[in-house]
Protein backbone atom coordinates (compact mmCIF):
# COMPACT_ATOMS: atom_id res chain seq x y z
CA UNK A 1 0.00 0.00 0.00
CA UNK A 2 2.79 2.42 0.85
CA UNK A 3 4.64 1.60 -2.26
CA UNK A 4 1.22 2.42 -4.04
CA UNK A 5 0.46 5.93 -2.47
CA UNK A 6 4.11 7.35 -2.39
CA UNK A 7 3.95 8.14 -5.80
CA UNK A 8 0.68 9.51 -6.22
CA UNK A 9 1.34 11.44 -2.06
CA UNK A 10 1.17 14.93 -4.16
CA UNK A 11 -1.70 14.44 -6.14
CA UNK A 12 -3.52 13.28 -2.95
CA UNK A 13 -2.52 16.09 -0.90
CA UNK A 14 -3.15 18.55 -3.52
CA UNK A 15 -6.96 17.31 -3.27
CA UNK A 16 -6.76 17.17 0.64
CA UNK A 17 -5.99 20.70 0.94
CA UNK A 18 -8.42 21.82 -1.76
CA UNK A 19 -11.76 20.09 0.07
CA UNK A 20 -10.51 21.23 3.09
CA UNK A 21 -10.88 24.75 2.09
CA UNK A 22 -14.12 24.22 -0.21
CA UNK A 23 -15.39 22.36 2.55
CA UNK A 24 -15.49 25.06 5.01
CA UNK A 25 -16.45 27.37 2.72
CA UNK A 26 -19.45 25.73 1.73
CA UNK A 27 -20.54 25.60 5.59
CA UNK A 28 -19.33 28.77 6.59
CA UNK A 29 -21.24 30.61 3.81
CA UNK A 30 -24.47 29.39 4.82
CA UNK A 31 -23.99 30.17 8.58
CA UNK A 32 -23.09 33.51 7.70
CA UNK A 33 -26.11 33.92 5.42
CA UNK A 34 -28.05 33.34 7.74
CA UNK A 35 -26.49 35.76 10.06
CA UNK A 36 -26.45 38.53 7.73
CA UNK A 37 -30.10 38.04 7.37
CA UNK A 38 -30.14 36.42 3.80
CA UNK A 39 -33.70 34.51 3.53
CA UNK A 40 -33.55 30.81 3.11
CA UNK A 41 -34.80 31.07 -0.45
CA UNK A 42 -32.25 33.69 -0.44
CA UNK A 43 -29.10 30.98 0.62
CA UNK A 44 -30.84 28.03 -1.63
CA UNK A 45 -29.74 30.07 -4.37
CA UNK A 46 -26.51 30.93 -3.63
CA UNK A 47 -26.04 27.43 -2.90
CA UNK A 48 -27.73 26.23 -6.26
CA UNK A 49 -24.96 28.67 -7.98
CA UNK A 50 -22.42 26.67 -6.76
CA UNK A 51 -23.76 23.43 -8.77
CA UNK A 52 -24.69 25.96 -11.43
CA UNK A 53 -21.06 26.24 -11.91
CA UNK A 54 -19.92 22.70 -11.33
CA UNK A 55 -22.28 21.89 -14.33
CA UNK A 56 -20.87 24.47 -16.70
CA UNK A 57 -17.19 23.97 -15.70
CA UNK A 58 -17.47 20.19 -16.88
CA UNK A 59 -17.57 21.67 -20.52
CA UNK A 60 -14.76 24.12 -19.90
CA UNK A 61 -12.38 22.14 -17.77
CA UNK A 62 -10.66 19.73 -20.69
CA UNK A 63 -10.42 22.69 -23.37
CA UNK A 64 -9.04 24.98 -20.62
CA UNK A 65 -6.08 22.09 -19.78
CA UNK A 66 -5.90 21.02 -23.49
CA UNK A 67 -4.59 24.93 -23.89
CA UNK A 68 -2.22 25.33 -20.97
CA UNK A 69 -1.77 22.07 -19.55
CA UNK A 70 -2.38 20.58 -16.32
CA UNK A 71 -0.18 22.42 -13.73
CA UNK A 72 -0.88 25.77 -15.01
CA UNK A 73 -4.72 25.00 -15.42
CA UNK A 74 -4.49 23.59 -11.85
CA UNK A 75 -2.89 27.31 -10.74
CA UNK A 76 -5.47 28.97 -12.64
CA UNK A 77 -8.01 27.66 -11.56
CA UNK A 78 -6.51 27.23 -7.67
CA UNK A 79 -6.03 31.34 -8.07
CA UNK A 80 -9.42 31.93 -9.32
CA UNK A 81 -11.00 29.85 -6.47
CA UNK A 82 -8.91 31.51 -3.58
CA UNK A 83 -10.12 34.64 -5.02
CA UNK A 84 -13.12 33.92 -4.60
CA UNK A 85 -13.15 32.44 -1.41
CA UNK A 86 -12.07 36.39 -0.11
CA UNK A 87 -14.55 37.96 -2.07
CA UNK A 88 -17.63 36.61 0.21
CA UNK A 89 -15.99 38.42 2.76
CA UNK A 90 -15.12 41.55 0.74
CA UNK A 91 -18.24 42.08 -0.85
CA UNK A 92 -21.55 40.66 1.44
CA UNK A 93 -24.17 40.74 -1.00
CA UNK A 94 -26.21 38.07 -2.23
CA UNK A 95 -25.96 38.61 -6.04
CA UNK A 96 -22.24 39.14 -5.96
CA UNK A 97 -21.96 35.69 -4.21
CA UNK A 98 -24.02 33.95 -6.29
CA UNK A 99 -21.94 34.92 -9.20
CA UNK A 100 -18.94 34.41 -7.05
CA UNK A 101 -19.94 30.65 -6.28
CA UNK A 102 -20.65 30.11 -9.94
CA UNK A 103 -17.09 30.88 -10.52
CA UNK A 104 -16.13 28.41 -7.64
CA UNK A 105 -18.07 25.82 -8.80
CA UNK A 106 -16.18 26.15 -12.32
CA UNK A 107 -12.71 26.42 -11.00
CA UNK A 108 -13.34 23.55 -8.22
CA UNK A 109 -14.53 20.95 -11.21
CA UNK A 110 -11.71 21.76 -13.23
CA UNK A 111 -9.07 21.11 -10.31
CA UNK A 112 -10.70 17.93 -9.62
CA UNK A 113 -10.51 17.21 -13.28
CA UNK A 114 -6.75 17.45 -13.11
CA UNK A 115 -6.15 15.47 -10.31
CA UNK A 116 -8.05 12.46 -11.41
CA UNK A 117 -6.76 12.39 -14.91
CA UNK A 118 -3.16 12.71 -13.29
CA UNK A 119 -4.37 9.56 -10.86
CA UNK A 120 -5.78 7.97 -13.96
CA UNK A 121 -2.42 8.04 -15.91
CA UNK A 122 -0.30 7.39 -12.80
CA UNK A 123 -1.96 4.18 -10.99
CA UNK A 124 -0.89 1.12 -12.56
CA UNK A 125 -3.94 -0.52 -14.42
CA UNK A 126 -4.12 -3.18 -12.16
CA UNK A 127 -3.99 -0.65 -9.14
CA UNK A 128 -6.42 1.50 -10.65
CA UNK A 129 -9.24 0.34 -7.98
CA UNK A 130 -7.55 0.66 -5.42
CA UNK A 131 -6.03 4.33 -6.14
CA UNK A 132 -9.76 5.19 -6.41
CA UNK A 133 -10.45 3.53 -2.74
CA UNK A 134 -7.85 5.95 -1.56
CA UNK A 135 -8.79 8.69 -3.31
CA UNK A 136 -12.82 8.53 -2.13
CA UNK A 137 -11.37 7.92 2.04
CA UNK A 138 -9.34 11.14 1.27
CA UNK A 139 -12.30 13.37 0.22
CA UNK A 140 -14.57 12.12 2.92
CA UNK A 141 -12.04 12.41 5.84
CA UNK A 142 -10.71 16.19 4.50
CA UNK A 143 -14.75 17.00 3.73
CA UNK A 144 -15.48 15.85 7.35
CA UNK A 145 -12.14 17.51 8.81
CA UNK A 146 -13.26 20.64 6.87
CA UNK A 147 -16.73 21.00 8.77
CA UNK A 148 -14.30 21.08 12.36
CA UNK A 149 -12.41 23.98 11.08
CA UNK A 150 -15.70 26.64 11.11
CA UNK A 151 -15.31 26.01 15.05
CA UNK A 152 -12.18 27.88 15.20
CA UNK A 153 -13.82 31.35 14.81
CA UNK A 154 -17.11 33.29 14.65
CA UNK A 155 -18.56 33.05 11.36
CA UNK A 156 -18.70 36.90 11.52
CA UNK A 157 -14.89 36.81 10.81
CA UNK A 158 -12.33 37.26 8.15
CA UNK A 159 -10.20 35.08 9.68
CA UNK A 160 -12.29 31.36 8.66
CA UNK A 161 -12.59 33.09 4.90
CA UNK A 162 -9.17 33.71 5.01
CA UNK A 163 -8.45 30.12 6.54
CA UNK A 164 -10.24 28.98 2.99
CA UNK A 165 -8.50 30.48 1.03
CA UNK A 166 -5.22 29.60 2.37
CA UNK A 167 -5.85 26.01 2.23
CA UNK A 168 -7.18 25.89 -1.07
CA UNK A 169 -4.06 28.34 -1.95
CA UNK A 170 -2.10 25.65 -0.10
CA UNK A 171 -3.22 22.49 -2.57
CA UNK A 172 -0.88 24.42 -5.26
CA UNK A 173 2.08 23.45 -3.21
CA UNK A 174 2.36 19.88 -3.56
CA UNK A 175 0.72 19.77 -7.69
CA UNK A 176 3.46 22.07 -8.84
CA UNK A 177 6.49 20.68 -6.96
CA UNK A 178 5.68 17.15 -8.18
CA UNK A 179 8.17 15.75 -10.86
CA UNK A 180 5.17 13.56 -11.98
CA UNK A 181 4.41 13.77 -15.85
CA UNK A 182 0.87 15.10 -16.65
CA UNK A 183 -1.04 13.16 -19.01
CA UNK A 184 -3.25 14.05 -22.28
CA UNK A 185 -6.64 14.83 -21.04
CA UNK A 186 -9.57 13.32 -22.99
CA UNK A 187 -13.16 14.35 -23.04
CA UNK A 188 -15.77 11.56 -21.80
CA UNK A 189 -18.54 11.48 -23.78
CA UNK A 190 -22.08 10.81 -22.67
CA UNK A 191 -25.01 8.75 -23.56
CA UNK A 192 -27.87 10.79 -24.30
CA UNK A 193 -30.00 11.45 -21.51
CA UNK A 194 -33.48 9.42 -23.11
CA UNK A 195 -31.43 6.62 -23.89
CA UNK A 196 -30.07 6.83 -20.47
CA UNK A 197 -34.13 6.16 -19.08
CA UNK A 198 -34.72 3.24 -21.45
CA UNK A 199 -31.65 1.69 -20.63
CA UNK A 200 -32.49 2.10 -16.84
CA UNK A 201 -34.82 4.03 -15.97
CA UNK A 202 -33.69 3.57 -11.87
CA UNK A 203 -30.47 4.50 -12.25
CA UNK A 204 -31.29 7.86 -14.35
CA UNK A 205 -34.06 8.74 -12.16
CA UNK A 206 -32.48 7.90 -9.45
CA UNK A 207 -29.23 10.19 -10.21
CA UNK A 208 -31.59 13.34 -10.42
CA UNK A 209 -33.37 12.65 -7.47
CA UNK A 210 -29.62 12.00 -5.44
CA UNK A 211 -28.84 15.52 -7.14
CA UNK A 212 -31.83 16.79 -5.95
CA UNK A 213 -31.68 15.67 -2.05
CA UNK A 214 -27.40 15.54 -2.37
CA UNK A 215 -27.20 19.48 -3.61
CA UNK A 216 -29.82 20.59 -0.77
CA UNK A 217 -27.85 18.86 1.74
CA UNK A 218 -24.58 20.37 0.95
CA UNK A 219 -25.73 23.58 0.51
CA UNK A 220 -28.55 23.54 3.48
CA UNK A 221 -27.70 21.64 5.93
CA UNK A 222 -25.82 23.80 7.68
CA UNK A 223 -28.37 26.35 7.91
CA UNK A 224 -30.36 24.13 9.12
CA UNK A 225 -28.86 23.21 12.28
CA UNK A 226 -28.27 27.11 12.58
CA UNK A 227 -32.01 27.78 12.04
CA UNK A 228 -32.94 24.57 14.81
CA UNK A 229 -30.61 26.42 17.81
CA UNK A 230 -26.92 25.00 16.99
CA UNK A 231 -24.02 27.30 17.13
CA UNK A 232 -20.80 26.94 14.84
CA UNK A 233 -19.43 23.92 16.66
CA UNK A 234 -22.60 22.29 16.73
CA UNK A 235 -23.43 23.17 12.91
CA UNK A 236 -19.97 21.49 12.58
CA UNK A 237 -20.87 18.51 14.60
CA UNK A 238 -24.09 17.81 12.55
CA UNK A 239 -22.17 17.92 8.89
CA UNK A 240 -19.93 15.76 10.17
CA UNK A 241 -21.61 13.34 11.30
CA UNK A 242 -23.97 13.44 7.84
CA UNK A 243 -20.36 12.45 6.14
CA UNK A 244 -19.09 10.08 8.32
CA UNK A 245 -22.59 8.28 8.33
CA UNK A 246 -22.21 8.35 4.46
CA UNK A 247 -18.65 7.12 4.66
CA UNK A 248 -19.94 3.96 7.33
CA UNK A 249 -22.41 2.13 4.97
CA UNK A 250 -21.85 2.71 1.71
CA UNK A 251 -19.29 -0.38 1.01
CA UNK A 252 -21.15 -2.80 3.27
CA UNK A 253 -24.92 -1.32 1.21
CA UNK A 254 -23.41 -1.39 -1.91
CA UNK A 255 -21.97 -4.86 -1.87
CA UNK A 256 -25.24 -6.00 -0.65
CA UNK A 257 -26.73 -4.85 -3.79
CA UNK A 258 -24.42 -6.78 -5.88
CA UNK A 259 -26.18 -10.09 -4.40
CA UNK A 260 -29.22 -9.30 -5.04
CA UNK A 261 -32.06 -6.76 -7.40
CA UNK A 262 -30.38 -3.64 -7.14
CA UNK A 263 -33.50 -2.00 -7.56
CA UNK A 264 -34.96 -3.86 -4.02
CA UNK A 265 -31.86 -2.61 -2.21
CA UNK A 266 -32.32 0.93 -3.64
CA UNK A 267 -36.11 1.26 -2.68
CA UNK A 268 -35.09 -0.11 0.71
CA UNK A 269 -32.19 2.21 1.35
CA UNK A 270 -34.30 5.33 0.20
CA UNK A 271 -36.98 4.23 2.39
CA UNK A 272 -34.68 3.94 5.17
CA UNK A 273 -33.32 7.48 4.14
CA UNK A 274 -36.53 8.96 4.61
CA UNK A 275 -37.13 8.00 7.90
CA UNK A 276 -33.71 8.92 9.50
CA UNK A 277 -34.77 12.51 7.98
CA UNK A 278 -38.10 12.58 9.31
CA UNK A 279 -36.16 11.79 12.55
CA UNK A 280 -34.06 15.23 12.35
CA UNK A 281 -36.48 17.98 13.76
CA UNK A 282 -35.54 18.06 17.38
CA UNK A 283 -38.36 17.12 19.28
CA UNK A 284 -36.76 14.78 21.94
CA UNK A 285 -33.39 17.37 21.98
CA UNK A 286 -30.36 17.81 19.79
CA UNK A 287 -28.47 14.85 20.54
CA UNK A 288 -31.14 13.05 18.00
CA UNK A 289 -31.15 15.12 15.29
CA UNK A 290 -27.09 14.28 14.96
CA UNK A 291 -28.05 10.67 15.37
CA UNK A 292 -30.37 11.37 12.54
CA UNK A 293 -28.27 13.31 10.17
CA UNK A 294 -25.54 10.24 11.01
CA UNK A 295 -28.16 7.57 9.76
CA UNK A 296 -29.43 9.50 7.10
CA UNK A 297 -25.94 10.05 6.06
CA UNK A 298 -25.69 5.91 6.03
CA UNK A 299 -28.31 5.73 3.63
CA UNK A 300 -28.10 8.85 1.39
CA UNK A 301 -24.59 8.69 0.63
CA UNK A 302 -25.31 5.51 -0.81
CA UNK A 303 -27.95 5.83 -3.02
CA UNK A 304 -26.04 7.46 -6.57
CA UNK A 305 -23.25 4.84 -6.53
CA UNK A 306 -25.81 1.90 -6.36
CA UNK A 307 -27.43 3.91 -8.76
CA UNK A 308 -23.76 3.83 -10.72
CA UNK A 309 -23.82 0.22 -10.31
CA UNK A 310 -27.39 -0.22 -11.47
CA UNK A 311 -26.60 1.18 -14.77
CA UNK A 312 -23.16 -0.61 -15.40
CA UNK A 313 -25.09 -3.57 -15.11
CA UNK A 314 -27.19 -2.57 -18.36
CA UNK A 315 -24.47 -1.61 -20.15
CA UNK A 316 -21.54 -3.34 -22.86
CA UNK A 317 -18.35 -2.19 -21.91
CA UNK A 318 -17.93 -0.05 -24.86
CA UNK A 319 -20.67 2.30 -23.37
CA UNK A 320 -19.10 2.08 -19.73
CA UNK A 321 -17.58 6.02 -19.66
CA UNK A 322 -20.18 7.60 -21.51
CA UNK A 323 -23.07 5.91 -19.19
CA UNK A 324 -21.78 7.07 -16.25
CA UNK A 325 -20.52 10.30 -17.55
CA UNK A 326 -24.44 10.76 -18.34
CA UNK A 327 -25.18 9.74 -14.88
CA UNK A 328 -23.24 12.05 -13.44
CA UNK A 329 -25.00 15.20 -15.32
CA UNK A 330 -28.45 13.99 -14.35
CA UNK A 331 -27.14 14.22 -10.94
CA UNK A 332 -25.70 17.65 -11.18
CA UNK A 333 -28.84 18.84 -12.79
CA UNK A 334 -30.53 17.77 -9.73
CA UNK A 335 -28.07 19.04 -7.46
CA UNK A 336 -28.20 22.64 -9.49
CA UNK A 337 -31.99 22.69 -8.48
CA UNK A 338 -32.14 21.18 -5.00
CA UNK A 339 -30.69 23.99 -3.14
CA UNK A 340 -33.28 26.41 -4.57
CA UNK A 341 -36.41 24.46 -4.28
CA UNK A 342 -35.56 23.60 -0.99
CA UNK A 343 -34.42 26.73 -0.08
CA UNK A 344 -37.61 28.54 -0.86
CA UNK A 345 -39.95 25.84 0.71
CA UNK A 346 -37.46 26.32 4.11
CA UNK A 347 -38.66 30.06 3.27
CA UNK A 348 -42.17 29.47 3.46
CA UNK A 349 -42.43 26.77 5.94
CA UNK A 350 -39.55 26.80 8.16
CA UNK A 351 -36.44 25.11 8.75
CA UNK A 352 -37.93 22.08 9.33
CA UNK A 353 -39.06 21.93 5.89
CA UNK A 354 -35.30 20.85 4.62
CA UNK A 355 -35.57 17.06 6.54
CA UNK A 356 -39.05 17.29 4.82
CA UNK A 357 -38.11 17.65 1.71
CA UNK A 358 -35.31 14.76 1.72
CA UNK A 359 -37.94 12.18 2.97
CA UNK A 360 -39.91 13.55 -0.13
CA UNK A 361 -37.21 12.95 -2.81
CA UNK A 362 -35.74 9.88 -0.91
CA UNK A 363 -39.50 8.44 -0.80
CA UNK A 364 -40.13 9.11 -4.53
CA UNK A 365 -36.83 7.66 -5.82
CA UNK A 366 -37.97 4.19 -3.30
CA UNK A 367 -41.71 4.34 -4.57
CA UNK A 368 -40.15 4.28 -8.49
CA UNK A 369 -37.49 1.46 -7.50
CA UNK A 370 -40.13 -0.46 -5.99
CA UNK A 371 -42.41 0.25 -8.84
CA UNK A 372 -39.89 -0.84 -11.47
CA UNK A 373 -38.81 -4.09 -9.44
CA UNK A 374 -42.51 -5.06 -9.66
CA UNK A 375 -43.01 -3.85 -12.97
CA UNK A 376 -40.15 -6.45 -14.52
CA UNK A 377 -37.30 -8.92 -14.02
CA UNK A 378 -34.09 -7.29 -13.65
CA UNK A 379 -31.94 -8.91 -16.78
CA UNK A 380 -28.63 -7.21 -16.26
CA UNK A 381 -24.79 -8.31 -16.21
CA UNK A 382 -23.57 -8.52 -12.87
CA UNK A 383 -21.29 -5.47 -11.71
CA UNK A 384 -19.02 -4.53 -8.48
CA UNK A 385 -20.30 -2.25 -6.81
CA UNK A 386 -17.58 0.39 -5.97
CA UNK A 387 -18.02 3.36 -3.41
CA UNK A 388 -17.59 6.87 -4.27
CA UNK A 389 -18.59 10.41 -4.08
CA UNK A 390 -20.14 12.52 -7.29
CA UNK A 391 -16.94 14.14 -8.66
CA UNK A 392 -15.79 14.50 -12.01
CA UNK A 393 -16.21 12.06 -15.41
CA UNK A 394 -12.39 11.32 -15.38
CA UNK A 395 -12.87 9.56 -12.04
CA UNK A 396 -14.72 6.71 -13.09
CA UNK A 397 -11.75 5.74 -15.38
CA UNK A 398 -10.04 4.55 -12.11
CA UNK A 399 -12.97 2.23 -11.09
CA UNK A 400 -11.83 -0.73 -11.90
CA UNK A 401 -8.95 -2.59 -14.48
CA UNK A 402 -9.11 -3.09 -18.10
CA UNK A 403 -7.89 -6.57 -17.60
CA UNK A 404 -10.77 -6.99 -14.51
CA UNK A 405 -13.85 -6.24 -17.55
CA UNK A 406 -12.68 -8.46 -19.87
CA UNK A 407 -10.54 -5.56 -21.98
CA UNK A 408 -7.36 -5.91 -23.63
CA UNK A 409 -5.57 -2.96 -22.86
CA UNK A 410 -4.63 -1.80 -26.45
CA UNK A 411 -8.15 -1.62 -27.30
CA UNK A 412 -8.50 1.09 -24.55
CA UNK A 413 -6.40 3.75 -25.18
CA UNK A 414 -6.94 4.86 -21.69
CA UNK A 415 -10.35 6.18 -22.15
CA UNK A 416 -12.82 3.78 -19.94
CA UNK A 417 -12.63 1.80 -16.87
CA UNK A 418 -15.75 1.20 -14.86
CA UNK A 419 -16.91 -1.46 -12.54
CA UNK A 420 -15.85 -4.74 -13.29
CA UNK A 421 -18.55 -7.41 -13.98
CA UNK A 422 -18.51 -11.42 -12.83
CA UNK A 423 -19.31 -14.07 -14.81
CA UNK A 424 -23.84 -14.21 -15.59
CA UNK A 425 -24.02 -17.38 -13.93
CA UNK A 426 -21.28 -16.24 -10.82
CA UNK A 427 -24.49 -15.31 -9.01
CA UNK A 428 -28.25 -15.25 -8.49
CA UNK A 429 -29.69 -11.87 -9.00
CA UNK A 430 -33.43 -12.06 -7.03
CA UNK A 431 -36.07 -10.81 -9.28
CA UNK A 432 -39.50 -11.02 -7.19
Amino acid sequence: MIRLVLPITALLGGVAFLLLGSGLLSTLLAVRGNLEGFGDRTIGLIMSSYFLGYFVGTYVAIPLILRIGHIRAFAFCAAIAACTALGHTLIVNPWVWMALRVLMGMALVTLYTVIESWLNSEAPPSKRGQVFAIYMAVNLVALALAQQLIRLDEATAFSLFALASILISAALLPVTWTRLSPPQPHQAERLPVKRLFAIAPVAAGGALLSGLAMGALWGLAPLYASRIGQDEAGVALFMSAAILGGALLQWPLGRYSDTHDRRSVLATVCALAAIAALLMPPASGFGLSFVAALLYGCFAFAVYPICVAHLVDHLPNDQLLGGSSGLLLLHGVGAAIGPAVAGSLMGYAGPHALPVYFALMQSVLAGFAWWSRRGRADEAQPAHFVAMVRTSPLAMEMMSTPEEQGIPPDGLNGATSMPARDAPDDRQRSSG
